[in-house]
C-alpha cells in the first residue's frame, strides 16, 4: 500500500500567507473527501495549530459539523524525531499537509525531503522573489538562483536518490491583484525565467483580503460560507481563488497519478 502524499509548505521568509494557505488547503482537501492530516512544525508561532484549535471550539460552541483534518504540533523537545512524527500522523491519512516555520530549521529541511508536493508561497514582489533568485537592478533579469533555490534543488536531488521519487515544486503568487501592473508583469517575467532554470511551477495563490484575518478567531475557512453570516462578493471571489489554487496543485487522485508531474531541470549558476 502506498504511503500518503506529503504537501510541505516551506518558505524561510515570514509574512507570505504560508500558514493561512496551508490551513485552507488542509480543510479544502478534507471537504473533498480525502483523509487529511496536518502537522504544524512552527512550535513557537503555531498558527496552523491555533487556527484548527479555534475551528474545534467553533464546532463545539455552535454544534455544527465542519470538515476537520487530523492535526498535531511537532515539538522537538518531546524527543520524537520529525520522521517518526510524520509517519505517525500520516498512518491514517491519504494526504499530509505540513506547515514549516518561516526560518531555516534543520527539522524543516528533513520534512522537505518527504515532500511529494513542495509549496513555496511568496508575495508578488521582488522582495519575496529574492528568496528564490537574485534579479538585476537595471534589467530585472534573473542573475542567479538564491541559496533557498539551491537548498530545494539539493533536497529534490537527495529525495530522488533515496526514494527514487520526484518532487513537484509549486511557487504560489499570493496577493497578485493589489500591486501595480508593471511591477506585476516584471515579477511574472522573472518568475517565468527562474521556473525554467530551477524547475518549479507557478500558480496563483490567495489574494490580500481582510477576509482571511477575520476568519482566524473562529477557525473558519472560505468553504464555510453558510456559517460566516453576511457574505459578499469578495467572499465568493476568494472562495473561487481557493478552489483554483487547490486544482493548481494537481494532486494525484485516489486512483491515479498527479495531473502535472514535476518537471526536471538543472540548477543554473
Amino acid at each position: 500500500m502506498a504511503g500518503p502524499h506529503f504537501i510541505v509548505f516551506a518558505n524561510e521568509k515570514g509574512g507570505t500567507g504560508k500558514s493561512t494557505t496551508a490551513v485552507h488547503a488542509a480543510v479544502a482537501l478534507t471537504a473533498s473527501g480525502r483523509r487529511v492530516a496536518a502537522l504544524d512544525m512552527d512550535t513557537r508561532q503555531r498558527t496552523l495549530g491555533r487556527y484548527l484549535d479555534n475551528r474545534v471550539e467553533t464546532v463545539k460552541r455552535l454544534g455544527i459539523d465542519l470538515p476537520m483534518p487530523l492535526y498535531d504540533t511537532f515539538d522537538p523537545a518531546k524527543g520524537e524525531p520529525i520522521d517518526a512524527a510524520l509517519d505517525r500522523i500520516g498512518a491514517e491519512a491519504d494526504i499530509v499537509v505540513v506547515d514549516t516555520p518561516g526560518r531555516d530549521d534543520p527539522d524543516a529541511r528533513k520534512a522537505m525531503l518527504r515532500a511529494d508536493t513542495l509549496v513555496t508561497p511568496i508575495n508578488d514582489s521582488f522582495v519575496d522573489l529574492d528568496l528564490i533568485g537574485q534579479v538585476d537592478a537595471e534589467t530585472y533579469r534573473v542573475r542567479r538562483p538564491s541559496f533557498y533555490a539551491e537548498l530545494v534543488w539539493n533536497s529534490r536531488t537527495q529525495r530522488a536518490k533515496t526514494h527514487g521519487a520526484s518532487v513537484d515544486w509549486v511557487v504560489l503568487r499570493n496577493r497578485m491583484q493589489h500591486i501595480e501592473a508593471r511591477n506585476m508583469r516584471r515579477v511574472g517575467e522573472a518568475l517565468g525565467e527562474l521556473s525554467r532554470r530551477v524547475g518549479f511551477r507557478v500558480i496563483p495563490g490567495l489574494g490580500e483580503r481582510v477576509i482571511y484575518r477575520e476568519l482566524f478567531p473562529k477557525g473558519l475557512t472560505l468553504l464555510d460560507l453558510p456559517h460566516l453570516g453576511e457574505v459578499g462578493i469578495g467572499h465568493i471571489a476568494a472562495r473561487q481563488e481557493l478552489r483554483e489554487m487547490i486544482a493548481g496543485f494537481a494532486l494525484p487522485s485516489e486512483n491515479g497519478p498527479a495531473a502535472a508531474p514535476a518537471r526536471t531541470a538543472a540548477l543554473a549558476g
